[in-house]
């Protein structure tokens, strides 16, 4: 994704969009169903066309779970996986910053 166009500010304007603000990805995946960190990666992949660093994700899910959007289910489907879910804070946020984005859309057509 980020190859595509030789534009610097384009470039910049995808990561910021995408890496930079992760959060809003994991927790619109974690609003569909509890996912464990290696499966979020692999559907933000497949889903919304960007890769992410190994321990991004952890990373985020780490500052999300401190800031209360959302909890920690341990499951023993198989090997014991830490699992995420979304909290109602979380879904609070991400309609804000859903709202947000196509507010900010709608002011660039």
């Amino acid at each position: 994704m980020f190859n595509e166009g030789k534009e610097k500010p384009l470039r910049r304007l995808k990561r910021k969009t995408t890496v930079e603000n992760l959060w809003i990805y994991i927790l619109k995946l974690l609003s569909e169903k509890p996912m464990y960190a290696y499966q979020l990666n692999r559907d933000i992949r497949d889903r919304f066309g960007f890769e992410i660093g190994s321990v991004s994700a952890y990373i985020v899910l780490y500052k999300l779970k401190n800031s209360g959007y959302v909890d920690i289910e341990w499951r023993n489907e198989g090997r014991p996986r830490k699992y995420y879910r979304i909290t109602g804070s979380g879904r609070r946020l991400l309609k804000e910053g859903r709202a947000y984005m196509k507010k900010l859309i709608k002011m660039l057509e």
